[in-house]
């Protein structure tokens, strides 16, 4: 049997490096993709932005007083969505088994592919330059005996890194690693460790088994013998299918009235018929879902007359279900998903009595995806 191979690849501050490579008056300039309301948080940053501080999950007002003078951006997901099919593009045709898991980052499987590379880092190092040419992106990659190796190695020389670990290597770099780069290991975890007396994962290896048992409980403690070993059987293996499709955005201050709630639902809607119309398939349950101040959170769903991939259809049926639940003050979250999906006739995604909505449609998607969201919106969606 070959022994496994497997590689993982990550772009750098995606986001961000999508952004500079769309503005050239960006580049070389810190670059914060974030939310842009009291609650938000930064999505990613440039590695400009890094240096002020900056960090991913990072409240935006915080990184207002790090970064002052930062670029902030609230993104443009369409045009990050383009750039990553094409990436993905890129990862099929070097690997037969690829395994997303996110829109920037994905395990290829190259076990029994010895014969069709140079060598691993040749192969690696022609990714990285093709992903480069074709897209601009720079991307980091790591290659390794296993799925939790390759990602840790891909992550050890940032930006635009190649990182090859052999297994008869695996003890060298692990043991210097604090113990915060295992996966699994959070915030309480980590503290847990720390009061051990273990902040490295070469501490980890010797430490007393039963006391991590009692400790962080059986699960975590066999999960962090086995990663400290650099120990994962985890199988390269490509993500099911989407089983819904939504978007929902937290409030900067609570909503308040009915009114200013359903134009939040008309724009959620328009989104995820975009997107069940670029995925190709079409969708037979709405949902809602409502979150008030107190954090109390309602959910909602309806089965639609006909499966639908269309803004109207999605909006009317979560309107029908916010009027009924009553819910118009004090409104913090508000979300849209629609589920239930049908991909049978790809090409022609809905029925012929449905023909001229959908050449409408068709016409609204191209006009958008070559201006942006608003390329041609909604009278009523303009602020």
């Amino acid at each position: 049997m070959a022994k496994r191979l497997v590689m993982h690849v990550d772009m750098d501050a995606f986001y961000a490096s999508v952004e500079q490579l769309d503005h050239e008056e960006y580049r070389g300039k810190p670059v914060i993709v974030a939310g842009l309301g009291k609650r938000s948080v930064v999505s990613t940053c440039s590695y400009e932005a890094r240096k002020f501080g900056v960090r991913s999950a990072m409240t935006t007002a915080r990184a207002m007083q790090l970064c002052p003078r930062g670029i902030f951006v609230e993104g443009n997901f369409r045009r990050y969505s383009e750039v990553s099919r094409e990436i993905f593009k890129i990862f099929d045709r070097y690997s037969p088994v690829v395994e997303p898991l996110s829109i920037d980052e994905a395990f290829l499987d190259l076990t029994g592919m010895e014969r069709l590379m140079e060598s691993p880092r040749q192969y690696a190092m022609k990714l990285k330059e093709e992903i480069r040419a074709r897209t601009g992106i720079v991307a980091s990659a790591g290659i390794a005996p296993n799925k939790f190796l390759a990602k840790l190695a891909s992550d050890l020389e940032k930006p635009d890194g190649l990182t090859i670990i052999e297994e008869d290597r695996v003890q060298e770099v692990l043991a210097p690693l604090p113990v915060s780069r295992i996966w699994g290991v959070g915030k309480k975890s980590n503290q847990v460790l720390a009061d051990m007396g273990i902040m490295r994962i070469g501490q980890l290896l010797q430490a007393d088994y039963r006391q991590l048992e009692r400790r962080l409980g059986p699960s975590m403690a066999k999960h962090l013998y086995a990663l400290s070993r650099g120990q994962d059987d985890r199988p390269v293996a490509p993500r099911e299918p989407a089983k819904s499709i939504g978007n929902e955005i937290t409030f900067p201050e609570d909503i308040q009235g009915q009114e200013a709630a359903e134009q939040v639902l008309l724009e959620l809607s328009v989104k995820v018929g975009w997107r069940l119309r670029q995925a190709g398939v079409r969708a037979k349950t709405v949902h809602i879902k409502v979150r008030k101040h107190d954090f109390t959170t309602f959910t909602r769903q309806k089965q639609l007359a006909e499966m639908s991939g269309f803004d109207n259809d999605i909006y009317r049926a979560a309107r029908e279900l916010f009027r009924e639940l009553g819910i118009f003050y004090g409104i913090r979250l508000m979300g849209v998903s629609a589920s239930g999906f049908d991909a049978h006739e790809e090409m022609s995604l809905f029925a012929a009595d449905n023909a001229k909505q959908e050449r409408l449609y068709d016409a609204i998607d191209s006009i958008n995806k070559r201006f942006g969201s608003l390329g041609i919106t909604r009278a009523n969606l303009l602020r």
